[in-house]
């Protein structure tokens, strides 16, 4: 790869030509090219970031007894990456990342937005978002989808706080200049268990009638952790030390990504093991499940513990070392390859 040739500036320009073009609207692309396009790689903004639930969660408690939930209709800490500034609400370029607290008897109302999220929940019992009528139970570790437009509210009918971490694409619809939400009536709940209780317990196994049927978007909106884990647990008795335990949370019916925009996967690490994810181009969010370790992201070394949550910029190379030599590690992963995917623009490096 050659050098990038120096370009002129924009002071090289007389002041009657740039006052000129400041007049009409106008701006010289040359001087600033390089920052738009730099030579080999993208300079990201995003710098790898660690958030610790033990410094968040007092402040989400408190945040419950200053701002009742109808102040507030969410409840949320949002994760701001310094890379980006404070008011800039980005984890990374394209991924929105905070805490939500709903507490005992609450009910955040009804409302449907562009922006696709999805819910990990943190702790708590007793809370179950409700989504187009679906009502989906909120445990530890459980993926609750809401994409896209689809009616949402979330309600706590049981004791002490319920935390989940929202991740949305919220970046890049502000970006896109498509931002906005819609304000409903409360659901009525089907009477029945969510899907993935019934139509979708197994991978592998779809309901008959879907075969050759064209899929709907969204048949499946919660992934229960007990059942992820377990497909983990499993993977990794096949799984050579050393090389990444990694499952990708997909439609049952497609198999592909389960929202357009953002990629959620879960890992493992066994007791003592160290991984080096494979490098790509997209930006990730990693959040502790449960269990303590240390991560190399692009250089910069970070601890981390239960709940805490972790910045990965693009093209970063990310190290995994599970800290403890007698439990797992399990964490969960967000990431926006679907999104590069669809625009062509997806890397994958060699080691």
């Amino acid at each position: 790869m050659t050098d990038a040739p120096a370009l002129g500036t924009l002071e090289e320009l007389p002041a009657d030509y740039r006052a000129a073009m400041e007049a009409r609207n106008l701006v010289p692309l040359w001087p600033s090219m390089r920052a738009f396009l730099p030579h080999g790689a993208p300079r990201p903004q995003t710098r790898p970031t660690l958030w610790r639930y033990a410094d968040v969660r007092p402040l989400l408690l408190r945040a419950g007894e200053l701002t009742p939930i109808e102040k507030a209709e969410r409840r949320v800490l949002v994760f701001s990456n310094p890379g980006h500034g404070l008011d800039g609400l980005h984890c990374t370029g394209t991924i929105y990342v905070g805490m939500q607290l709903i507490l005992p008897g609450e009910n955040a109302p009804s409302h449907r937005h562009t922006p696709a999220a999805v819910r990990l929940v943190v702790e708590g019992e007793g809370g179950f978002t409700i989504v187009n009528g679906e009502r989906l139970p909120m445990e530890r570790g459980d993926l609750i989808l809401t994409p896209a437009l689809q009616w949402h509210e979330h309600i706590h009918a049981g004791t002490g706080p319920v935390v989940w971490m929202d991740a949305l694409d919220l970046p890049l619809l502000v970006g896109i200049e498509a931002s906005y939400a819609l304000e409903g009536q409360k659901q009525t709940t089907r009477n029945a268990p969510d899907a993935s209780a019934t139509r979708y317990r197994r991978a592998g196994l779809v309901p008959y009638s879907s075969l050759g049927a064209r899929p709907g978007p969204y048949p499946l909106l919660r992934w229960p952790w007990g059942e992820v884990r377990a497909a983990l647990e499993a993977l990794a008795s096949d799984t050579d030390a050393g090389t990444p335990v990694h499952l990708g949370y997909v439609s049952p019916e497609t198999g592909e990504e389960c929202l357009p925009t953002l990629g959620f996967s879960a890992l493992m690490l066994r007791p003592g093991e160290q991984v080096t994810l494979p490098r790509d181009s997209a930006s990730a969010v990693f959040h502790v499940v449960s269990g303590s370790l240390q991560a190399d992201v692009a250089g910069t070394t970070l601890d981390a513990e239960d709940a805490d949550v972790i910045a990965a910029p693009v093209h970063a190379r990310v190290t995994l070392a599970n800290r403890s030599a007698t439990n797992p590690a399990f964490l969960f992963r967000v990431d926006d390859a679907p999104l590069q995917r669809k625009i062509g623009i997806y890397e994958r490096f060699a080691a």
